[in-house]
């Protein structure tokens, strides 16, 4: 077990979600929950993995409001003794969600530039113009002067957001083992190349939940990021 890995559970339901949690074992301990699952039971399913099973927790909601809805929906989730939250990196969100979660251990992660988007998708959504690398370094940067504890970034990101002063935790999406097929990912590197740039955790979800052997394919994913 190497906590660094995150194994995304976008699978339908909470159903689903235990099984594969199931059929990692102890291979994994930490799992990120996110939108697509939570209809289906994903705060149950939070709290079964936390409570029955040992495992740490990342909720990604990627919360975006005024700062008196996020203040009161992360003080509502921080209730549930999870580890990581996301919220929009946008700076009164982030010390809205910090408030949120007052004394708790939840930590409140800044998402910076979604790793499905690439310039294009900035333009279209009328964000300044600009490279997409330097936008995603000063959205970290306005994220942790604003208090979080850590952001989401690309890996190829990663080591310009560890190089700022006060950087924390770094968690990168988009990340694929060897090989494996990008999906919707646009800016992508391999787990060795994500914790060598440094990434404290890297999150993979397809890659293992599509597998025929889930388990099997986490553990090449932690023996490639050690390597």
């Amino acid at each position: 077990m190497d906590d660094r890995l995150i194994v995304a559970l976008d699978v339908p339901n909470a159903v689903a979600g235990l099984d594969l949690a199931e059929r990692l074992g102890d291979a994994v301990g930490f799992y990120k929950i996110g939108l697509g699952m939570l209809t289906g039971g994903g705060l149950a399913l939070a709290q079964e993995l936390k409570d029955e099973q040992g495992k740490r927790v990342f909720l990604d909601m990627k919360l975006f409001d005024i700062g008196a809805t996020v203040e009161a929906a992360v003080r509502g989730l921080a209730r549930f003794d999870l580890d990581f939250l996301t919220v929009h990196g946008d700076p009164h969100v982030v010390r809205a969600a910090k408030e949120g979660a007052g004394g708790s251990g939840l930590k409140i992660l800044g998402v910076t530039v979604l790793t499905s988007l690439e310039r294009a998708d900035l333009d279209a959504g009328l964000i300044r113009p600009g490279d997409i690398h330097d936008i995603t370094v000063e959205r970290a940067a306005r994220a942790f002067e604003a208090g979080a504890d850590g952001i989401i970034c690309s890996p190829r990101e990663a080591a310009a957001i560890r190089a700022l002063p006060g950087s924390r935790l770094i968690v990168t999406p988009g990340v694929r083992p060897s090989g494996a097929a990008l999906g919707d990912q646009k800016r992508v590197e391999t787990p060795a190349s994500a914790i060598a740039a440094g990434a404290d955790h890297i999150v993979v979800g397809r890659p293992i939940w599509q597998a025929a052997d889930p388990r099997a394919a986490a553990q090449a994913i932690i023996a490639e990021m050690r390597g």
